[in-house]
């Protein structure tokens, strides 16, 4: 598996090539989110975690729902998006 960095969560998405979205495989959201690829599984079965693109049996994730989806996490979701002050 590569090396994960998700560079393109702290910035814009930066399309492929193609015009797309870059997507990510189940092993590289949980590297990125320090789990086991089994809890992002289990997430799926119980309607939990981001939304995910499947091609046969891959699920591929874009960065941008991930992105969405990890801000919906956050503890007290309903205040205020910090500005950075």
């Amino acid at each position: 598996m590569r090396a994960v960095h998700l560079f393109v969560m702290d910035t814009e998405a930066q399309p492929t090539p193609w015009g797309l979205e870059p997507l990510i495989d189940v092993g590289e959201l949980a590297t990125y989110l320090g789990i086991p690829v089994s809890t992002i599984y289990d997430w799926r079965t119980r309607g939990l975690g981001p939304p995910a693109y499947r091609f046969g049996k891959h699920l591929k994730f874009a960065i941008s729902d991930v992105r969405v989806w990890i801000e919906q996490q956050r503890d007290g979701a309903q205040t205020p998006p910090f500005d950075g002050r």
